[in-house]
């Protein structure tokens, strides 16, 4: 699965409900700021101008940059780090306490079957469907564990149904 396939999979109004939950002061407080002005080829980047350029950012990620893919899902991370911090928690994935892997650490080896439902179900309604869903495609395409996105329509099989 490439990056771009999640966002496709998340659809156009998900991605704008992620464009608004972007920090600007979080981008400058990691670094981020001017590679994801530049990526994203606003001449000044605020709040206000990177809503008005929601729809061209998904034009050009639907279309398949995965540059751009990249940086925006850094910029999301790292407004969300919170968020972050407590999904890598709940599935027990070690981290440095803001969120970032150990380089040498294969946190991929915690996520077992079921785990995208797990955390679906435990997120969604505190943080939305947008940014969970957002960041389980994210994790398991940085993991290198998903074939396809997840859409969190896939539903473990009830006993009632074998």
């Amino acid at each position: 699965m490439q990056l771009t396939d999640a966002y496709r999979a998340l659809g156009q109004q998900r991605f704008d409900t992620l464009v608004s939950s972007v920090s600007i002061g979080a981008l400058k407080t990691y670094s981020v700021y001017e590679g994801f002005k530049a990526r994203s080829r606003l001449g000044k980047l605020n709040r206000q101008r990177l809503r008005r350029a929601s729809p061209k950012l998904w034009e050009r990620i639907a279309g398949g940059d995965g540059g751009l893919a990249r940086d925006f899902a850094q910029a999301v991370l790292v407004s969300n780090i919170d968020f972050v911090v407590n999904v890598l928690d709940f599935l027990e994935i070690p981290h440095d306490g803001n969120g970032f892997f150990d380089k040498d650490a294969d946190p991929g080896e915690k996520l077992k079957d079921g785990w995208r439902q797990k955390v679906f179900a435990e997120f969604r309604e505190r943080r939305g469907e947008a940014l969970v869903l957002f960041y389980i495609n994210h994790l398991g395409w940085e993991m290198g564990r998903m074939d396809e996105p997840f859409t969190g329509a896939e539903r473990p099989a009830s006993p009632e149904s074998s």
